[in-house]
Order: C-alpha cells, then sequence, then structure tokens
C-alpha cells in the first residue's frame, strides 16, 4: 500500500512535468497565488474573454498540488454552508438563483472538457445519499421534505429497495438521489486545466513560494510579481500567508482506494451509473467507483493539526486507514477481502460560518475565492467565472450572487481552536456511535456540536 506521495490519482497518470520557477521581478495585469482549480479556472476564463491580458499564476510545487488533485472526485452541485443563511442575508430568490447557477456549473465543467479535449474520466451519474441507521433515516426524510420545498433541487426520495437496487449498500433504510453531479479523475482535471490555460497563453510559474500577498504585488522568493490585480487562490493552504492565519481553518481529509475490484464484486454492489456515493452519519463519507473500478472512500480521519499546520504530501496515519476500511466494509461486505492500494490526506478550507466566498476589494486590487469546504470541484469553476467578472466590471448574475463579498469572522485563536475542533468531532464520534448502537434520534450532543461549530 502506499501511503502519501500526494494521492492515487497523481500516482495514476505520473506527476505533472516540472514547469519553470519564476525568473525574477516581473508585472503582469493578473497575478493569481495558487495552481489549483481556483488559479487556474480564474486563469482560463481572463484569458479567454480578454486574450491580451498578462495572466500569471504562481505555485509552491505544482499545478493540482493540493486538494485539486487529492479531492474525492465529487463534482456536485452543493452550496456550500447551505442555502438557509443566504436567504437570511439577500432572500430567497437569491438563494434559489445560486442554487441554479451551481446545477449549470456542474454541466458547465463538462462542457469545458469536452471543449479543450480534457480526459477526467467524467461520468454524470448524479449525487447518491444512503441512511442505514434509524437517526439517519429521520435525518434524510426531513432533508428530502425541505428540499422539496426549493426550486431547481430536482431530489427524489428512494425507499430501501429500490435504493438498493440503485446502490446495495448494507443495511439501508432510506435514500436520495438528484442528478447535477458527476465522477471526475481530479487530478486529471487540474493537469488538462492548466494545459488547457497555458494553450492561451497563461504563464504558469511552478517550485515558486510566495512569502507575502500585498496590494497589487506578491512578494516570492525568487522575486516580486507586480500586477493591477493579485488573486488570492490558496484555498487550505491559505493559513500559511502572512496576516491570514486564522481565516480560514485548514481541516484534513482522508481518502483510501482499493484495488480493481472484479466483475462479480460489482454485479453485487449495483453500482454502475457514476454515482457519487454519500452518507448522513455526522462524520460523513464520501465515495466513487473509479473508472478503473476500484471504490474511493474517503473521511475526516485526523481533521485539524495544532496550529493550522498543513500536510505536505499526503501522509495519513494507519488509524485512519483503518477506520475508512471499516466504513467500507461495513457498506460493502463484499469488499472485505479487497487490497488498499493507496491512502493519503489532503487539506481543504473552512470559514468560520461553512460559507465560501469569493471577492475583490478595488482599494487593493486583491481577489479572492476559497472556503469551499469540500464542495471545491464545483465551486471552483464558478469561483473563476465570478473573479473573472469582478476583476473586468461585468455586471452579470453570478458577479452578484450572495456569496460575493461574503465576509465572516476570524477562527479562535490557538490553543482554542485546537481544542474545540479535536472536542468537537470527538463529540460527531460519539453521536455517530450512539445511533450505530440504534439510537433513533439525532444524538443531543451532535445539535450542540454543529451549533458551536457553524454547521448548525
Amino acid at each position: 500500500m502506499i501511503n502519501g506521495n500526494i494521492s492515487h490519482w497523481w500516482e495514476q497518470i505520473g506527476a505533472p512535468s516540472p514547469r519553470s520557477e519564476l525568473p525574477g521581478n516581473l508585472n503582469a495585469d493578473v497575478a493569481i497565488v495558487g495552481g489549483g482549480y481556483t488559479g487556474l479556472w480564474t486563469a482560463y476564463y481572463l484569458k479567454r474573454a480578454k486574450p491580451d491580458l498578462r495572466v500569471v499564476v504562481i505555485e509552491q510545487r505544482h499545478v493540482g498540488y493540493g486538494a485539486s488533485g487529492r479531492n474525492g472526485g465529487w463534482l456536485t452541485n452543493s452550496v456550500t454552508g447551505g442555502r438557509e443563511q443566504y436567504v437570511k442575508s439577500h432572500g430567497r430568490d437569491a438563494a434559489e438563483r445560486f442554487q441554479r447557477v451551481m446545477n449549470e456549473t456542474v454541466d458547465e465543467v463538462i462542457r469545458v472538457c469536452g471543449a479543450e479535449g480534457i480526459d477526467a474520466d467524467i461520468k454524470k451519474g448524479g449525487e447518491f445519499g444512503v441512511a442505514y441507521t434509524p437517526a439517519q433515516e429521520a435525518r434524510l426524510r426531513e432533508f428530502a421534505a425541505a428540499e422539496k420545498s426549493w426550486k431547481y433541487t430536482d431530489l427524489e426520495l428512494l425507499e430501501a429497495e429500490e435504493a438498493k437496487a440503485k446502490i446495495n449498500v448494507a443495511d439501508t433504510r432510506a435514500a436520495v438521489w438528484h442528478p447535477h453531479a458527476a465522477r471526475i479523475q481530479p487530478a486529471k482535471l487540474a493537469a488538462g486545466l492548466a494545459d488547457a490555460a497555458a494553450r492561451l497563453g497563461v504563464e504558469i510559474y511552478e517550485r515558486t513560494r510566495v512569502v507575502e500577498i500585498a496590494p497589487h504585488r506578491v512578494i516570492t522568493t525568487h522575486g516580486t510579481v507586480s500586477a493591477e490585480y493579485v488573486v488570492r487562490a490558496t484555498e487550505g493552504f491559505t493559513a500559511n500567508l502572512k496576516g491570514l492565519h486564522r481565516l480560514w481553518l485548514p481541516m484534513n481529509s482522508s481518502l483510501i482506494a482499493t484495488e480493481p475490484l472484479s466483475a462479480k464484486v460489482w454485479d453485487e454492489l449495483h453500482w454502475n451509473k457514476g454515482e457519487v456515493l454519500g452518507d448522513f452519519a455526522h462524520v460523513y463519507m464520501y465515495a466513487q467507483r473509479t473508472a478503473d473500478d476500484r471504490i474511493a472512500i474517503g473521511g475526516r480521519g485526523v481533521p485539524y493539526q495544532f496550529g493550522s499546520k498543513t500536510d505536505t504530501d499526503g501522509q495519513t496515519p494507519s488509524v485512519t486507514v483503518e477506520t475508512l476500511s471499516e466504513i467500507m466494509h461495513r457498506f460493502f461486505p463484499a469488499t472485505r477481502g479487497a487490497a488498499i492500494d493507496h491512502v493519503w490526506s489532503g487539506v481543504l478550507g473552512v470559514p468560520r460560518d461553512w460559507a465560501a466566498t469569493v471577492g475583490l476589494d478595488p482599494a487593493t486590487g486583491i481577489a479572492w475565492g476559497g472556503g469551499y469546504v469540500g464542495t471545491g470541484v464545483t465551486s471552483t469553476n464558478l469561483a473563476g467565472r465570478t473573479i473573472t467578472d469582478l476583476i473586468l466590471g461585468e455586471r452579470t448574475e453570478i458577479a452578484e450572487l450572495p456569496w460575493v463579498n461574503h465576509r465572516v469572522r476570524k477562527w479562535e485563536p490557538e490553543p482554542l481552536r485546537w481544542i474545540a475542533t479535536k472536542g468537537l468531532y470527538a463529540a460527531y464520534g460519539i453521536a455517530d456511535r450512539a445511533e450505530l448502537a440504534g439510537r433513533k434520534t439525532t444524538a443531543p450532543i451532535a445539535h450542540v456540536a454543529d451549533v458551536i461549530t457553524g454547521r448548525g
């Protein structure tokens, strides 16, 4: 079993050929810090809209090194943080408009991949969420009823037998499904998007560490880039930047990938239409059937390191492998004999209110996008298009969505941040164990944890 080495996705296609370091001081129209999805989508759409712009991307390691090359491959329509908070701030119509745009963004990613010849193993089979305890079932049914009151959700409630015919998860009590999701291979998307941006004339400089982001300047170990606009696209690694230590919590998420499973196993699982799979546990899981017939399944593992430390190459504790394997075996007993080929971790950005944001400060020329809390495969595309419109001064529908210039308070200082995160995920674990033991309603400790974390 490979532990770390960035991710199974990069192991599968091979590390990208290294690009040049920043050659020294230079001037640009737009300087983008971060070579993940947010930075690459922003660069791509800027050059598509204004080919004469000089757009520079600066990346510390290589494109797709962070969450963009390590995630679970969920291209789905979730509005990060939920729609209800946008109802409070902008009204229900704005929240529903946001949902419609997220649905459309799933198809926009697929469209660009087709137009640019990016083979990212995309298969649009929708999102399937399953409940396998009485308490999870109660939450699922409450969720399904609430979703029916919203436009653009297209959610279907599936009873146990219908759900098991779609994906045969052991002990299924009920499930929900919607069509606005697809499976992808994350590293293939990152590599292909970087190549597409480069073909348009975007300059991508790798192996260049950014020391500071300042108004109209990016200061690096290899020189300073001066630009009218600077885009901060650093997601979970934002905590490493000067003055931004408490902006977004760098949350670790881990995955395992099995060996390719036999046709006999897949016949038993019925999982053959490209659905991405999740559950209604408090410490939830996420999974996909890969194009080469593996199961890649993820969860939070060891969610936070003291002092907002971020990982390097995805090394993962053995206890996380055991936890994720146990979840997989509980879902799919037929996988008990399957070898685990790879385990890895990545870091994602979590705002204090769990709501992503994009924006632009005209006074400093600094734009930003991030805090996706695991919805970044889709949200980054919308962020890139939105930042493009903000920089170009375009008054478009997406430039006026309720997440634009959304501000939240900072996370608490250490050691409170570490103590709280550790304690709260322990509380979610206690709640899940109580519900697995037969509790019929959501454990009260989970409600308390939701309120404290900002999820409730």
